[in-house]
């Protein structure tokens, strides 16, 4: 009995659990952010732990470029790891745009064309391989 009244002070009398669609879950902000899904954010870590700061953004629906060159190898497999984990949970897409940096798209936002490498004079395309 005792549970039920901490249950209606906390959660009101409405017994019944309401479900999130994903336009909600994802409509919801934060204090900080006002809009959600206009932005390019442009990061170049420096270590692992600013992987949750590019999953943040990406939560907030904003587009993000990764910049891997100033990790360690080991570092930015691990970072790779990390966002692919994100991107597949939200939905979003990761592409290559050139070595070590990488374009980390939410579900809201379709990239089209294709990048290509011209180191040799070929147009090697660039394939989403991970490669260091």
């Amino acid at each position: 009995m005792a549970f039920k009244n901490i249950k209606k002070a906390l959660f009101g009398n409405d017994d019944s659990v309401s479900e999130l669609t994903e336009e909600e879950f994802y409509s919801m902000t934060g204090e900080e952010e006002t809009s959600t899904g206009n932005k390019m954010i442009l990061i170049e870590p420096r270590a692992y732990s600013e992987s949750q700061t590019i999953a943040d953004h990406l939560k907030k629906r904003n587009s993000v470029v990764v910049n891997l060159k100033r990790v360690t190898s080991d570092q930015a497999k691990r970072i790779i790891d990390f966002l692919t984990g994100t991107i597949y949970a939200i939905g979003g897409d990761l592409q290559k745009l050139g070595n070590g940096i990488y374009l980390c798209t939410p579900k809201n936002v379709s990239v089209q064309g294709k990048m290509s490498e011209n180191e040799d004079g070929k147009g090697k395309k660039v394939e989403d391989e991970i490669e260091f």
